[in-house]
């Protein structure tokens, strides 16, 4: 029997797919098939588990991981460096405000040229607050203070290896959806919305809860971040890696993205890559993306399927969809 790690995430699309529910988006009105209560587990110690059944977007999953770590709340960032998985976040506010203010029409591709190569005009459009990497080194108390979650974590474990409360959270219910007051809301989905790390066996782990799962665009991606999150932060305590335990509530499929599922689905898991990460990084302060090498990545071809901005909410405080 093939015991290859990556079945678990093909037999989880398998199962979402031949016995999720159906439903569909009050907000956007795409139907998907999902299942609730799910977890997949992967021993990093036996390679990284950067999904070979299709290419996974490895530079993104590399670059926004660092914008999350680093505080980062802008795109500028992740435009400069030629990744766009964030982009139609601020396009869509952008478009908004510009019914509203009476500003000109202007393309996506005009925006993100502006974002990119306009300082001024990043700063006031480009900006998605309350999104993961403030929520994880910026948090807003009500005090007025930034609490830094992420290295407050960190140097919990480093301080008493045997804590059990290094958590990091995204989820603030004063800005999400109905609970947040109209000036306020988010205006963007908060997905991957807890972890937690831990050291067992003299080794770091790490386990993600992620409230909502698109199974086969947006999972894959996110195995690579908190796989790679785990990497990073054994590195910055000088320890080994562990498990990378992935744990969902919703977990879904579009039903446009089926015929591109089975595609996947009839493909054979391939060895998985080897991921390391330069001495240099032991602090949180010292890590940089050049700090990271992946070596031994040969999957199949990727596979392309359209993607749907969920969980956008209207400067109105509308959902058009989570």
């Amino acid at each position: 029997m093939d015991k290859h790690p990556e079945h678990q995430y093909l037999a989880l699309m398998r199962e979402v797919m031949d016995r999720g529910d159906r439903q569909v988006d009050a907000g956007h009105g795409k139907a998907t098939y999902g299942v609730f209560g799910r977890q997949i587990r992967f021993d990093l110690s036996e390679g990284f588990p950067l999904l070979t059944t299709k290419r996974v977007y490895w530079k993104g999953v590399l670059h926004e991981l660092y914008w999350f770590m680093s505080g980062q709340s802008n795109i500028r960032y992740l435009v400069q460096n030629d990744v766009h998985i964030w982009d139609d976040y601020p396009y869509r506010m952008y478009c908004e405000r510009a019914k509203k203010e009476n500003w000109p029409e202007m393309t996506k591709e005009a925006f993100i040229a502006r974002i990119k190569d306009d300082q001024v005009f990043a700063k006031e459009h480009g900006e998605l607050p309350r999104i993961y990497g403030e929520m994880w080194r910026r948090w807003p108390a009500k005090d007025g203070r930034s609490i830094d979650q992420f290295l407050w974590a960190i140097e919990e474990l480093r301080n008493d290896p045997g804590c059990h409360n290094a958590i990091v959270t995204s989820w603030n219910p004063e800005y999400l959806y109905g609970m947040a007051r109209p000036e306020e809301v988010n205006h963007f989905p908060i997905c991957h919305n807890m972890y937690q790390m831990n050291i067992k066996n003299e080794k770091v782990s790490l386990q993600l809860y992620q409230r909502s799962a698109d199974i086969f665009l947006g999972v894959p991606f996110n195995i690579a971040s908190y796989a790679l999150l785990t990497h990073i932060v054994a590195r910055i305590l000088g320890r080994e890696v562990g498990e990378f335990v992935h744990t969902f509530g919703d977990v879904h499929i579009y039903e446009d993205h089926f015929e591109a599922a089975r595609e996947q689905l009839a493909r054979a898991p391939k060895e998985f890559p080897k991921l390391s990460i330069s001495k240099e990084v032991n602090s949180l302060a010292a890590f940089k993306p050049e700090h990271v090498t992946l070596s031994g990545y040969e999957p199949h071809p990727t596979i392309k399927a359209e993607f749907t901005v969920a969980g956008l909410r209207s400067l109105d405080n509308k959902p058009s969809g989570k």
